[in-house]
């Protein structure tokens, strides 16, 4: 990593009220160290991190996962019901999920057309719309 990537890191984690702690920073600049989008797990993360050489356990890289995204700065999209992946661009748009590779990726967001939403059940609003493209190889 370069000084340039960990102040990039660093002003991500700062920006959104975080602390930036050594790990902090560690994943931080794995995320967003480049200045592009990225789709991970908490194991892939992980696994980067080590090969990284960055001592943190996978317990942190939960742990710290979560914080980014109650921050705002990550977005967690759910597949299958148990599979977390972050993603460092928080703006709506929708993914493909390309199930060979168990690998999720943008979809472009000007073909995608949604027509309308049922209503929300009284008392609550809707907060968000989750769109998952699933992919299979023919």
């Amino acid at each position: 990593m370069t000084p340039q990537s960990r102040e990039i890191a660093t002003g991500w984690l700062v920006n959104a009220g975080l602390r930036p702690t050594r790990q902090r920073v560690a994943l931080a600049e794995l995320l967003v160290g480049d200045g592009r989008h990225r789709h991970v797990t908490a194991e892939s993360l992980f696994e980067s991190a080590k090969a990284n050489g960055d001592a943190v356990s996978l317990a942190t890289v939960y742990n710290t996962l979560r914080a980014f995204c109650d921050a705002g700065v990550l977005q967690e999209i759910t597949v299958d019901g148990s599979k977390s992946y972050f993603d460092t661009n928080t703006h709506d748009h929708p993914h493909f999920y390309w199930e060979d590779d168990a690998r999720l990726s943008d979809a472009p967001s000007d073909q995608l057309v949604i027509q309308r939403l049922p209503e929300a059940p009284e008392g609550v609003e809707i907060a968000s719309v989750d769109v998952v493209i699933r992919l299979r190889r023919k």
